[in-house]
């Protein structure tokens, strides 16, 4: 399990502030066309100098950034969730979903923080600080977040798949808005593995579900 540093109050600000770019964020993207600037230097958050030069010399548009900052936050709530998993859950196979969740989306993480400073453009944090929380693209509130903590064992398990299915299901619809409309090919790439990877996820919670 990875380890991530505990700060809930300080985390539901974060989401309050995030939130609010993930629900404006969402009409905003669908609208995007290819009429962003063209950079270089971007970073793909892999280490790899080569694939790092070959990112750089591809282009964005708004589409991409908009991608970005609505799912940096998006992930960032995935990964608390997973880790309130540790201790909680008792299923095997919620524990496998959480390791696959932090190995996947804290990288992606990084990679995306790397896009929006190569194109100096600001996180979604940074963009619209002190927005209201909501629920759009699938996050949760600050009252779903304490509920689940409070919960353990196979009510923790129910809850964290019902949770995470409609949180994946908002990434899933993201993504999908950045297949279509996104300039950037590495953008468009973790777009694809998104669909992919959390669509396999949401059929897994589902069967845990039908079987709890």
């Amino acid at each position: 399990m990875t380890a991530f540093t505990r700060a809930p109050h300080r985390k539901l600000v974060r989401r309050s502030a995030a939130v609010g770019v993930v629900a404006a964020g969402a009409l905003f993207l669908s609208a995007c066309g290819d009429d962003g600037d063209d950079m270089s230097g971007m970073n793909h958050g892999s280490g790899n100098n080569s694939a790092t030069a070959e990112a750089g010399s591809s282009s964005f548009n708004d589409a991409d950034v908009t991608f970005a900052q609505m799912m940096i936050p998006h992930h960032e709530q995935a990964l608390e969730m997973a880790e309130l998993a540790d201790g909680r859950a008792s299923d095997s196979e919620v524990k496998g979903i959480v390791a696959k969740i932090e190995q996947a989306q804290d990288p992606e993480i990084k990679t995306m923080r790397g896009w929006l400073k190569s194109w100096n453009k600001p996180t979604a944090a940074e963009s619209m600080p002190g927005m209201d929380h909501g629920s759009g693209g699938g996050m949760m509130s600050d009252a779903d977040m304490e509920h689940l903590e409070g919960m353990k064992g196979a009510e923790f398990d129910k809850m964290f798949a019902e949770m995470m299915i409609e949180h994946h299901n908002g990434a899933i619809s993201m993504a999908e808005d950045e297949q279509k409309n996104g300039k950037n090919t590495d953008a468009v790439k973790m777009a694809d593995d998104i669909v992919e990877g959390q669509s396999a996820e949401v059929k897994q919670l589902q069967s845990i579900l039908d079987r709890l």
